[in-house]
């Protein structure tokens, strides 16, 4: 798991380094640490978030991992089967 605000001192610093990350592979999913969110990189609710509140994943199971839940609006297929699985706990 990467946090946005530790891969670069400005915001500039802080792009370059992702793009780099993300066309290596490393980065394929973001994430929102407060609700403890990921989703696509895509997503319209993710690109919303201050920098200090973004987490980057490599694969969807690093994210479920650090006890994070797929986003209903990027990921609707794999919130339908975390939200039937938290129903049946």
């Amino acid at each position: 798991m990467w946090y946005h605000k530790d891969l670069g001192r400005n915001a500039a610093e802080r792009g370059v380094q992702t793009r780099l990350l993300i066309r290596k592979g490393y980065i394929r999913l973001g994430g929102y640490q407060k609700a403890r969110i990921y989703g696509l990189l895509s997503c319209s609710s993710g690109k919303k978030m201050k920098v200090a509140n973004r987490v980057f994943f490599g694969d969807e199971a690093e994210a479920l991992a650090a006890g994070y839940r797929p986003c209903g609006r990027c990921l609707p297929e794999q919130y339908k089967t975390w939200k039937a699985a938290q129903a049946m706990q």
